[in-house]
């Protein structure tokens, strides 16, 4: 049996070792959805919480969009063009309007790379295009802190201060925050680095609730939305694609409610009742642009614990392409790897402001926890692979063979979206 499993830009064709018995976990079938055009221009019309776009811009007098960084596959070339030129029909000046590349505390996309982001010359031609740096105090406004749990609200200047707020995302399953897309790129999207810190400090990241597919009581997504709405008016496009990068669902309106609409709709899509766990769960990382760096990586493995069972086997494959992340990744992964994961995690537990990308080494404590975490990948070399803290596997199917026979179970998991697909042990609700 072969199965194709998303990785780097041309996936990855895994050959099912004899003997197996393979539950391949997959979204179902997303509903025929009308062309990319129609469903933009119904959003843009009929919006969620808000007026429609067209009058969105009147007595406008500037406009900031953000968009996702190059880790998120958002289909900007489909909508960026038809909301600017919108916006200028509808009295606001071309030069006044500038898209924001909610980078995070991600390097920023330059050159080739914002063009590819971009997606279209004509707005590249026609708009300001530029990166947030969370680094830069200068760049950013200190709007307090707030009051659930008193995180500083310090956001780039250009999208507070514009008249018209528009964030842009996709709406897919987050291992921390629940879902990504609406509240999330404003912050950590376009924050400063003291407020992303804080969401990444150890009381937020060891919460129970701050897990994928969950918003109740999730503290992140609970800070995110006192954040937002602590800048008045905002509004989002939110998009939904499945496995062909084909948009299939989008939404616009007010930040929230829009959100909330593009979340109900993916719930059913993405969390996936398979009734039991494995002692094997082959997955992937969600192939380009996800599963560039290993420092990504790290969602592929949180994604699909609740179907590993204590003292199994996860096997990933990542390309890896640009290799292990930032240095202050690797800063933490060596730390790790010197102090093993007990004595690391108690290194963070009384920070108050994480320190910048420790938050991912944090997370990959989780799959540590419960089992032996195995990676496929072309692209580390021996010693960037020797701060992973998991084992290299050079063949998938040997490595699947192996764990079967170790476990004396020939069953196995097969997730080939990776971390947009969530698998949940419960057995489907009877109707």
């Amino acid at each position: 049996m072969q199965i194709e499993l998303l990785y780097g830009r041309d996936g990855l064709t895994l050959e099912m070792p004899a003997g197996a018995d393979t539950h391949l976990i997959e979204k179902p079938a997303f509903p025929k959805a009308k062309k990319p055009g129609e469903q933009i221009a119904d959003a843009f019309e009929n919006p969620y919480g808000s007026a429609c776009l067209a009058d969105l811009c009147k007595h406008k007098s500037s406009a900031c969009i953000l968009i996702c960084d190059i880790t998120r596959p958002v289909p900007n070339h489909l909508f960026l063009r038809p909301m600017i030129e919108t916006m200028v029909a509808n009295g606001i000046p071309l030069p006044a309007i500038s898209i924001l590349i909610a980078t995070g505390l991600h390097r920023p996309n330059e050159g080739a790379e914002m063009a590819e982001l971009v997606g279209d010359p004509w707005v590249l031609d026609n708009v300001r295009v530029e990166n947030h740096f969370a680094l830069v105090d200068a760049d950013h406004v200190d709007l307090g802190i707030t009051e659930g749990r008193g995180v500083p609200i310090k956001l780039d200047r250009r999208f507070v201060q514009a008249d018209l707020k528009i964030a842009t995302g996709l709406v897919e399953p987050h291992f921390m925050a629940g879902f990504s897309g609406g509240r999330k790129v404003v912050a950590p999207g376009v924050a400063h680095h003291e407020t992303i810190r804080t969401f990444h400090s150890a009381r937020f990241m060891e919460d129970p609730a701050a897990r994928e597919c969950n918003l109740a009581g999730n503290p992140l997504h609970e800070e995110q939305l006192e954040i937002v709405r602590k800048l008045g008016e905002v509004f989002a496009l939110n998009t939904v694609i499945d496995d062909k990068r084909n948009l299939v669902f989008c939404s616009f309106g007010e930040i929230i409610e829009s959100h909330l609409a593009a979340v109900e709709f993916v719930r059913g899509y993405t969390e996936i009742p398979v009734g039991r766990k494995f002692k094997t769960v082959v997955t992937s990382s969600a192939g380009y642009p996800l599963d560039q760096t290993y420092y990504q990586t790290v969602k592929g493995m949180v994604t699909p614990l609740d179907i590993l069972e204590d003292g199994g086997t996860l096997i990933v494959a990542s390309h890896c392409a640009e290799g292990i992340g930032s240095q202050h990744f690797r800063a933490a992964q060596e730390r790790l790897v010197a102090l093993g994961p007990d004595a690391f995690l108690q290194t963070l537990m009384a920070k108050d402001f994480a320190d910048v990308d420790e938050w991912q080494t944090e997370m990959q404590l989780k799959p540590m926890r419960v089992g032996r975490i195995q990676l496929f990948t072309e692209n580390l070399s021996d010693d960037d692979f020797r701060i992973t803290g998991v084992d290299r596997v050079s063949d998938l199917s040997t490595a699947i063979a192996s764990s079967m026979a170790q476990h004396g179970d020939k069953a196995v998991a097969v997730i080939p979206e990776g971390p947009y697909v969530v698998p949940k042990s419960e057995p489907a609700r009877q109707a």
